[in-house]
């Protein structure tokens, strides 16, 4: 039916000013940050509701125009898509027992003992925030068991933005 749900539409973004607090504590407590990149995250997700949708052009079948398609897996595009994939992604999460951040929307965090790990949501990037490689690297395996993912590298630019390090200075610039 028309409208259900279509106000409801998620695009995982944690806010630029977040990702500036986040990068002085990188600095400041010399944590490891890494980003990740997620392939293909709205493709192909099993749809949790009934959608149907007209017969594509070209593929209509003679005599039955008046038939619709019902789709069992989410198309590119999809208005759904997205909130079905992030649905997916926090229940993943929350079960690794990463936490939802109160003050800032798409920033998760989890602590073990003396650990902390951050994870940061921006569309289909994700960085990976630690005060310890090896929670780091657990994590990107959690997370790769799930997703389809590709590890970028240590986060050397952010959103078009390059980040110089000076790890000895515990000097972290932008530019």
């Amino acid at each position: 039916m028309s409208g259900v749900d279509f106000g409801d539409i998620v695009s995982p973004v944690a806010k630029v000013a977040y990702i500036g607090l986040l990068l002085f504590v990188i600095a400041t407590f010399d944590f490891e940050v890494e980003q990740m990149d997620v392939k293909t995250k709205f493709i192909d997700e099993y749809l949790e509701e009934q959608i149907y949708m007209k017969q594509p052009q070209g593929f209509v079948v003679k005599g039955k125009k008046e038939l619709v398609c019902k789709l069992k897996k989410s198309p590119y595009g999809l208005k759904n898509s997205p909130r079905m994939w992030y649905q997916k992604f926090y229940t993943f999460i929350w079960g690794l027992g990463f936490t939802k951040s109160k003050g800032y929307q798409h920033v998760y965090f989890k602590l073990v003992d003396d650990r902390v790990i951050y994870l940061v949501l921006y569309v289909d990037y994700m960085l990976l925030v630690g005060n310890d490689k090896e929670i780091i690297e657990q994590l990107k395996t959690q997370l790769s068991s799930k997703f389809d993912l590709k590890y970028i590298s240590v986060a050397n630019h952010i959103f078009g933005i390059e980040i110089e390090r000076d790890r000895a200075k515990m000097k972290l610039s932008l530019n």
